[in-house]
């Protein structure tokens, strides 16, 4: 009997683990977004204090004022520092603040400073960014509409002087004129050079008839022979080719020039990112152990 009342109760036994913990929970976040706040305000006023010796600095009297790169320096210097310093105390306040003695859970809260206060920033910086963009579109706008209601009045005071009919007939003269280049006018030639050059650059090259007309026309407006406007026309082709090639390679080394200096900036800034964390966790670990030197002293005494 008493053995199947052994063999009846051992199932429940097992079914009932022994010693399972009770798991609390071990954040505060009170004391991480207390610590953010305290890192974003001690890293902003060491930066406007930053700023303020910058500032005294400049002496464009004495023309003794530091370089531009010498102040890009300085000043991301102290704004990298400014920043460790900020969340270094942001994380020991939270540590101090969540009143943990566990060594992760110290390591944990000083790595939600550093998140937190991370986060907030970004949100005021876009916030600000954001702002003075629409200040300075609405400026814009202003300035713009101002110049253009000036520019109508402009208009409104000059068309009245002006007969249309006249400078309809002005332009018809000067864009339609005798197919001989010769019996042209100044005006009427350079209209049509123009407009051949404009062809010249949107379709790469002059075809046969374009490249003929034109010699034509810069001979009769140079007073030289056919073939000697051909060479200037050649030469015309050679050098804007060697002046787009130049344009080019310029254009490719500055692209070059500008992902070499944004890769750089981004491998700074998470430096600066992985910096601060280390400093944010660094000041949590230090807030931990003074919170157990100071509570060992108190249950001493």
């Amino acid at each position: 009997m008493s053995g199947s009342i052994q063999s009846q109760s051992q199932p429940s036994l097992a079914a009932r683990p022994e010693g399972a913990p009770v798991l609390s929970h071990r954040i505060s976040w009170g004391a991480i977004i207390a610590g953010a706040l305290i890192a974003i305000a001690v890293g902003a006023a060491l930066n406007l204090l930053g700023f303020a010796i910058g500032l005294t600095a400049v002496d464009p009297t004495a023309r003794d004022t530091p370089s531009a790169s010498t102040f890009g320096l300085a000043g991301s210097i102290w704004m990298l520092v400014s920043n460790l310093l900020g969340l270094a105390l942001g994380g020991y306040a939270a540590a101090r603040l969540s009143g943990t003695s566990d060594s992760p859970d110290a390591t944990l809260h000083g790595a939600a400073v550093w998140g937190t206060a991370y986060l907030v920033s970004a949100v005021l910086l876009g916030s600000v960014v954001s702002g003075a963009a629409h200040t300075a579109t609405n400026a814009l706008s202003g300035a713009v509409g101002g110049i253009a209601r000036g520019a109508g009045q402009a208009a409104q005071g000059a068309v009245p002087q002006m007969d249309p009919e006249e400078l309809v007939n002005r332009a018809r003269v000067a864009l339609s004129g005798p197919a001989d280049p010769a019996r042209m006018t100044p005006e009427q030639r350079g209209a049509e050079i123009a407009s051949l050059i404009g062809k010249r650059v949107t379709n790469g090259n002059f075809s046969g008839d374009d490249r003929t007309r034109l010699n034509r026309l810069v001979a009769a407006e140079a007073g030289i022979t056919e073939e000697e406007a051909a060479t200037r026309v050649q030469g015309f082709e050679a050098e804007a080719r060697r002046t787009a090639e130049e344009a080019e390679q310029k254009a490719r080394e500055a692209a070059d020039e500008a992902a070499r200096a944004a890769s750089m900036a981004a491998f700074w800034v998470f430096a600066a990112l992985v910096l601060g964390a280390g400093a944010a966790i660094l000041g949590a670990r230090t807030g931990r152990r003074d919170l157990v030197t100071l509570s060992g002293r108190r249950t001493l005494s």
